[in-house]
C-alpha cells in the first residue's frame, strides 16, 4: 500500500462522482485492506492486556508499520492505516489516541502522544466544489510530548523536546524545547533540554 504524502486526490471524480456526492475517496483495494486491518486489530490486539505489547507491534508490522521493538502502542488507540505509521525507540501512543494518518505520521524516539490526543493528517479543500481530501504528514520530534486530548493538524512538525499541553490545538510547527498551550497553541515557556 503506497504512502500518501502531500495530496490525496478523490477517486470518484474520475468516474464523474465526487466524494461529496457519495463517490469513493480511495480505491477499492485500499478500502478492503483497511477493513482487513480493522478486523485484525479488533481480533488480535484491541482486547490485549499491557503484557501483550509485542503482539500489538506484530499486528501493526503485518500491515506495514515501521515500529521499533520498544515502542508502546496501547490497545485502545485508533490508527487509520499502519503503513503510514513510524515509531522510534520508546515512542508511545497512549490510551484512546487517534492517529488519522492518511499521510505519514512519525513519532520519533522517546516521544509521547498521551491519552485521547488526536494526530490528524487529513483535511478537505473547501474551495473545490468536489471537497477533495488533502493530506500532509505529521512529525513528533524526539523527546516531544503531545499531552492529553491535544489536537495536531495536517503538516505539523513538533520539534525536539517540545510540549503541546493538554487540550491544546496546533496547526503550526512547534519549536524545539518549548512548551505550548491553548487554542491556537502559543508558546508559554522554554523547557530544559533532556540530555
Amino acid at each position: 500500500m503506497a504512502r500518501h504524502s502531500e495530496t490525496v486526490e478523490p477517486r470518484g471524480r474520475a468516474r464523474g462522482r465526487s466524494p461529496l456526492l457519495g463517490g469513493a475517496t480511495f480505491e477499492l483495494r485500499h478500502r478492503v485492506a483497511r477493513v482487513a486491518w480493522s478486523t485484525c486489530w479488533i481480533l488480535f490486539a484491541r482486547w490485549t492486556p499491557p503484557q501483550l505489547q509485542p503482539l500489538r507491534r506484530l499486528v501493526l508490522r503485518a500491515f506495514g508499520a515501521d515500529i521499533h521493538p520498544t515502542a508502546m502502542v496501547r490497545s485502545s488507540v485508533k490508527i487509520w492505516w499502519p503503513g503510514n505509521l513510524k515509531m522510534g525507540e520508546r515512542a508511545s501512543l497512549g490510551p484512546g489516541a487517534i492517529c488519522y494518518n492518511v499521510a505519514s505520521v512519525t513519532i520519533e524516539d522517546f516521544a509521547i502522544v498521551s491519552q485521547r490526543a488526536h494526530l490528524c493528517t487529513g483535511t478537505h479543500d473547501i474551495d473545490d466544489p468536489d471537497f477533495p481530501l488533502r493530506a500532509r504528514p505529521i512529525k513528533v520530534g524526539r523527546n516531544a510530548w503531545v499531552a492529553a486530548e491535544a489536537f495536531v493538524g495536517p503538516g505539523v512538525h513538533i520539534g525536539e523536546g517540545a510540549v503541546l499541553g493538554a487540550r491544546a490545538v496546533t496547526f503550526r510547527n512547534l519549536e524545539d524545547w518549548t512548551v505550548y498551550g491553548g487554542n491556537h497553541a502559543k508558546p508559554l515557556r522554554s523547557r530544559k533540554k533532556i540530555v
